[in-house]
């Protein structure tokens, strides 16, 4: 009969395949379902894998874009209206510096040192930190500081957000996941594309590239190194992808 060491050689053999360990919980989950169907119709005395345990399968790990995805991203904005400036100066920031969505908008105009390329920002618990933006982001926030701001200063704006809504007030979270989804539609990218799924890329791609964690770690602005180390299964995933896709053995 079926015992519970031929349950575990199942599950062992599952992620042999390089199913994840959300897949294989799920197959467990039908299979337990299955036995406890069994011994209800008394057609077996006792369920052989009650006490086998199945993968623990944590918290998901995070999705980001392919370079090639974020490149559609950045340019899908209309660069000629306000709006679109604003757009892509807010999309190259995220991406070139791993903002939450919270940072971004809270972001003040002298919070931006565009000679140094540094940002200061306040992240959670009120904690500061400085965060390096590459030049192309740079790029991005002159034309927006001296032609699309101005454009939202006319509605009787106030404050010093850097980011403006067509009322001239610093834009909202909920306006922030709307731009990004709206672009992330026209860049052709299928799956939900969201602020955080920058911040994620941000990460990933910089590890991917050979970036030191601890330097990552202080970016993201993460209290605890473990949270960054998400990111570095990440990476360990992808590679296994590529290589179970593209190796003759794979």
């Amino acid at each position: 009969g079926f015992s519970r060491s031929h349950f575990l050689s199942f599950l062992s053999s599952l992620r042999d395949e390089g199913l994840s360990a959300r897949s294989v919980a799920r197959h467990v989950s039908t299979i337990r379902s299955f036995f406890r169907y069994l011994v209800r119709e008394g057609l077996l005395p006792v369920n052989p894998i009650s006490e086998a345990r199945g993968p623990r399968t944590g918290r998901p790990l995070p999705k980001y874009l392919t370079l090639s995805e974020v490149e559609s991203l950045l340019s899908a904005p209309d660069r000629d209206t306000p709006e679109g400036m604003r757009d892509r100066a807010m999309l190259e920031l995220m991406y070139a510096s791993g903002l939450r969505a919270t940072e971004i908008v809270s972001l003040r105009l002298e919070n931006v040192d565009v000679h140094a390329g540094f940002l200061r920002v306040v992240g959670k618990g009120g904690k500061e930190r400085v965060v390096p933006v590459a030049q192309p982001a740079l790029d991005t926030l002159l034309p927006y500081d001296t032609h699309g701001r101005p454009q939202f200063r006319k509605n009787k704006g106030t404050g010093n957000a850097l980011f403006l809504s067509r009322l001239g007030r610093a834009i909202t979270r909920q306006t922030l996941w709307n731009r990004i989804g709206r672009w992330a539609k026209a860049a052709g990218i299928r799956d939900p594309v969201s602020p955080h799924t920058l911040r994620h890329s941000f990460a990933g791609h910089l590890l991917a590239g050979g970036a030191d964690l601890r330097a990552v770690q202080a970016m993201l602005g993460h209290a605890d190194i473990s949270t960054t180390q998400i990111y570095t299964h990440v990476t360990a995933e992808r590679l296994r992808e590529i290589h179970r896709k593209h190796h003759p053995r794979g």
